[in-house]
């Protein structure tokens, strides 16, 4: 699919706020209401934009800290790391996973309310796991810049 810069420029627009009127969206991109309305609907068709959410502060529901984690495992037998994958993805605190080349195998970013539940969540996601080689814990200080904005210019 090929995207042209009013696209590109609707993207953007709708990844910093998606509850922009269609009629704002127009007149900060040069199109008409109606061309606008067009377009969302066969990018989100398209698979373009995959969902529209409203974006929270963890904080604001009592998840103050964001845990890093580095996962290793024992045995790269791909049943194996597909149920690992389900366990990541059915698991609400594990908020992005990814499958990684280099010294660990998964790379897991979670909110977690305080370390006691980061300890729990590790007795179910590590250790009662008969694939997790080994883990290490990075706590984040600080989020310096934390989001879900693709570059769309």
């Amino acid at each position: 699919m090929t995207l042209d810069s009013f696209d590109r420029a609707l993207l953007d627009a709708v990844q910093r706020d998606a509850s922009t009127s269609q009629i704002d969206l127009g007149v900060q991109v040069n199109l008409s209401c109606a061309a606008v309305n067009r377009r969302l609907k066969k990018l989100t068709r398209d698979g373009v934009i995959q969902r529209t959410v409203a974006q929270v502060d963890p904080v604001a529901l009592g998840y103050t800290l964001t845990v890093i984690t580095e996962v290793e495992v024992e045995n790269e037998r791909l049943d194996l790391l597909d149920a690992m994958k389900r366990t990541f993805l059915a698991c609400p605190q594990v908020q992005q996973c990814y499958y990684v080349a280099g010294e660990c195998d998964f790379v897991l970013i979670m909110l977690v309310r305080d370390m006691a539940q980061y300890t729990q969540l590790t007795r179910a996601l590590f250790f009662e796991s008969n694939n997790v080689k080994r883990f290490k814990t990075l706590v984040s200080m600080s989020n310096v810049k934390s989001g879900v904005v693709v570059p769309a210019l």
